[in-house]
């Protein structure tokens, strides 16, 4: 399927599609109303959300990073933001109203719980968590206060996902028996351990994870070691399963998982730049599968299929075919529709919701229930074997 190939209006349709919410824009904040910010991981996806923070009208008065190099790109967008290299320091500077967390995976559980006890509103970047224990501990800490917590699965604010949410809790699909999620992106190399131009403080980048010398490629690619990331599995599994659990209403995690991965061309790394992983529910079965060395049918996909209907999603909008596909010699979507998955209109809720201390979108628990299912399916390509969520480990509901 051409996934850049869609049509404009939807076929037949007797659903009326949802709406965008509301957003703030940037003119909303007045003068002496922008709320103040500290950025803590100016890396790549730092600076980006940076970047789009500023544009909905906040302001960056702080940055902190433990390589200096990401610092002196971070101050270009934010000159007169101080920088810090610990992000206690940050914390503790007057005047800021929530910070940004975008550092690497195992780093996101010390920093909200710093951030919570300094009395700031978060916007975190996914996953929420680096295990499932840490999913647990940080949804206690966040419901121990009144602070708003937007975790980065900016699917759930997207209008074309919100418009599938519809069509599904229509009962469009039917009974949903199964639900493929994939991702292809052929981007495995080996990795490079060409020195650093800057001055990166080691010691703090492991911060609780295993001492070892220094190793650029674990800073460079830090996504793809253990001791910092979940790998693929839970970076973009994080974001398509958690549409499975929020579109089949399925509650909890999985009751289960079973995994195979290889690591194949991604030399220096850890994690399988290739996997497969079936993930049991209560009333349906789901697959997440990844390839980054392949391109065919390039990034990602959820395909919903029910009794009555399948829903297929993808980077540049999604279809619903009727039922049964064997009677039709060409299928014809009920409903299509291009779109996209901006981060735009979930920063604007986020910042919509600190001004009105309503919950956000994305709140600790959904985020908890989207990387569990990663989580339980990388300790069975661990474990070599089936691996059933505890429930006195995880209590997500």
């Amino acid at each position: 399927m051409n996934r850049r190939s869609f049509l404009k209006n939807s076929i037949g349709a007797g659903t009326v599609l949802s709406t965008a919410p509301a957003f703030v824009p940037k003119s909303a904040w007045g003068a002496n109303d922008q709320p103040a910010y500290g950025v803590i991981g100016t890396g790549g996806r730092g600076r980006y959300l940076d970047g789009y923070f500023q544009k909905q009208g906040a302001r960056c008065v702080a940055l902190c990073d433990v390589y200096d190099g990401n610092l002196e790109k971070a101050k270009q967008a934010a000159p007169d933001a101080k920088t810090y290299l610990d992000y206690h320091d940050l914390l503790a500077q007057d005047g800021i109203d929530f910070v940004v967390i975008a550092t690497p995976d195992h780093q996101h559980c010390p920093c909200l719980l710093a951030a919570l006890a300094a009395k700031k509103d978060v916007y975190q970047e996914k996953p929420l968590s680096h295990t499932l224990a840490e999913s647990q501990k940080m949804i206690q800490a966040v419901r121990r206060t009144d602070r708003i917590v937007q975790i980065g699965l900016q699917r759930r604010s997207a209008p074309m996902i919100l418009k599938c949410k519809q069509l599904v809790d229509s009962g469009l699909l039917g009974r949903i028996s199964r639900v493929q999620s994939t991702y292809n992106w052929k981007i495995s190399h080996a990795l490079t351990e060409k020195p650093l131009s800057g001055k990166l403080d080691w010691k703090r980048f492991l911060g609780s994870a295993p001492e070892r010398p220094l190793d650029t490629r674990r800073f460079r690619s830090w996504r793809f070691f253990w001791d910092y990331s979940g790998g693929a599995m839970t970076d973009q599994g994080t974001h398509l399963l958690d549409v499975v659990h929020w579109f089949a209403n399925s509650g909890n995690a999985p009751l289960s998982a079973v995994c195979y991965g290889q690591l194949l061309k991604m030399e220096g790394a850890e994690t399988p730049d290739v996997f497969a992983s079936v993930l049991e529910y209560p009333k349906f079965v789901g697959t997440w599968t990844l390839n980054y060395c392949n391109d065919y049918q390039q990034y990602w996909s959820t395909v919903f299929e029910g009794d009555d209907a399948t829903m297929i999603i993808t980077e540049y909008g999604f279809k619903v075919f009727r039922e049964s596909w064997a009677k039709q010699e060409n299928q014809t979507p009920i409903y299509a529709e291009d779109g996209l998955i901006p981060v735009e209109p979930h920063i604007q809720n986020f910042l919509e919701c600190i001004r009105s201390r309503k919950e956000p979108n994305a709140p600790v628990e959904a985020a908890a229930r989207a990387v569990a299912a990663p989580h339980l399916a990388n300790l069975a390509f661990h474990q070599h074997r089936q691996v059933k969520l505890a429930s006195d480990l995880v209590t997500l509901s």
